[in-house]
């Protein structure tokens, strides 16, 4: 199963993926916005770096996801 049709049935039969990929969606927008922002000021640089925490979080979940369902479709 390629990666691409994983990530498309997740989303279809998985309510915690697809949660974790609106979140993930949402930082980046919301990092996107930032970024055009110049100069930041401390409360937006702190607003960027929190944001790519949790980027970060939502990503390392939905790959978690990914293995496990991998895991349960190649064993």
């Amino acid at each position: 199963m390629t990666q691409e049709s994983l990530v498309d049935r997740l989303m279809a039969e998985n309510e915690e993926f697809r949660r974790l990929r609106s979140e993930h969606q949402h930082y980046d927008t919301e990092l996107e916005s930032l970024r055009g922002t110049a100069p930041l000021s401390a409360e937006q640089q702190w607003r960027v770096n929190e944001l790519k925490k949790l980027k970060l979080m939502a990503k390392d979940r939905m790959e978690s996801i990914i293995r496990h369902v991998r895991a349960g479709v190649t064993a």
